[in-house]
């Protein structure tokens, strides 16, 4: 009896540890799936005249979770809440899609961000620089997230700006930035030309006079892939400015991308683009550029101040199958030679028709436009604030005006 009883109680012993064995395992299934979930982060802006600040900007929001989604405000919204973008929402849409830490673009999004946007998209929490964003009333467009504990910050970029390079944009509309008659194409006094030659690239460009991005090697790091080509990648090179990075350079890359898998886009020296581009270009510095480049979902690798010139030591090194260029004219170089002859005696030159009409000197004729239209619209708003109340001075809404 007593050998039946302590056969019962082991059996029942065994039966227990079993029990907790399967408990244990199936809580730490649960906890391993936990650690699994995907955390979604999801960040919003205008991202007007996209640059390497917004690309950072995105990268720094990746880095706090899994999966980035980004929420792209349309032109109604941007004019509602800050005024006229200069970009429409369709190209603004492409840019963000192009650039390499983004999983996904949700079209039209709200202003303010809010608990629903961040519920329907299953988005753990909101993301931001730690710049503050106001909607039309002056508020915090974060207030909502942020008092209910689902907002994260990050230092913005420093250096640049949508507005700042807009600046640097209306600098090109005076004279004295216009093509010199001193025999240099600058537009620039020679002694400008000349201390820019000495210098090279840095922190401040004499073509445009605005202070400018401090580059890191660190910075470089964040924003390359970092990969060599596989076997059998077709490798294909792309030299030129790749100034103001806009949608016109994104379909020509998007074509290239279409001739081989590895691209590797040349990035000219300040020094050079002006000389074949003129006025006070390039409005973004070779440190600039470059950022923005590496940003692009597309591009593999950048020879930062590749040679005007394509040589068969920069074929060779890199085992080019393919060099491209747009349908733009080519300037001939400081020697009369062709840049494309070496690649074009090897029959490995090809043209690319992006498709697109989309140039820098139009991004520029469009931030003229607009500086003229807000002109005129701040002149009006005045004289109407006269007639009503008898001063330029107070301050109405559109809504109050009406």
């Amino acid at each position: 009896m007593r050998s039946k009883c302590k056969s019962n109680y082991y059996a029942e012993m065994a039966s227990k540890r079993e029990s907790r064995s399967e408990s244990d395992s199936s809580s730490s299934e649960m906890t391993d799936q936990k650690k699994k979930k995907a955390v979604r982060v999801w960040v919003d802006g205008c991202y007007d005249m996209v640059h390497f600040g917004h690309a950072n900007s995105l990268r720094q929001a990746k880095n706090l979770g899994d999966y980035l989604m980004v929420g792209v405000h349309s032109d109604e919204e941007v004019t509602r809440h800050k005024g006229p973008p200069v970009m429409n929402e369709q190209e603004r849409y492409r840019m963000v899609r192009a650039i390499k830490w983004v999983d996904e673009v949700i079209e039209d999004a709200p202003y303010v961000t809010t608990l629903e946007t961040l519920d329907k998209y299953n988005c753990d929490f909101c993301a931001h620089g730690d710049d503050i964003t106001c909607d039309e009333n002056g508020q915090d467009t974060y207030r909502i997230v942020k008092s209910a504990g689902r907002y994260k910050e990050f230092p913005r970029t420093a250096g640049v700006s949508t507005t700042d390079i807009v600046g640097r944009m209306l600098l090109m509309t005076k004279t004295h930035h216009k093509r010199g008659e001193d025999g240099n194409n600058s537009g620039l006094p020679r002694e400008k030309v000349d201390e820019f030659k000495k210098t090279g690239p840095s922190k401040k460009s004499p073509y445009t006079g605005v202070s400018q991005f401090l580059p890191t090697t660190s910075k470089i790091i964040q924003f390359s892939e970092g990969r060599e080509p596989k076997p059998g990648e077709k490798i294909v090179y792309v030299p030129g400015a790749f100034d103001l990075f806009h949608v016109g350079l994104l379909d020509f890359l998007e074509k290239a991308r279409e001739l081989g898998e590895y691209i590797i886009v040349g990035l000219h020296t300040d020094p050079v683009v002006n000389r074949y581009k003129g006025s006070n270009y390039p409005i973004m510095n070779l440190h600039e550029r470059v950022l923005s480049v590496l940003a692009c979902r597309h591009v593999a690798e950048v020879v930062i101040g590749a040679p005007y010139q394509v040589t068969p030591e920069l074929l060779d090194h890199f085992k080019v199958d393919l060099v491209c260029h747009g349908m733009t004219p080519v300037m001939a170089d400081v020697n009369g030679s062709d840049p494309y002859q070496e690649p074009k005696d090897r029959g490995i030159f090809k043209r690319i028709n992006s498709g697109s009409a989309m140039t820098t000197d139009k991004i520029v004729q469009r931030i003229i436009q607009h500086r003229r239209l807000r002109t005129t619209s701040s002149s009006m708003q005045g004289e109407m604030r006269i007639l009503l109340y008898g001063s330029p001075l107070r301050r109405t809404s559109a809504k109050q005006m009406i």
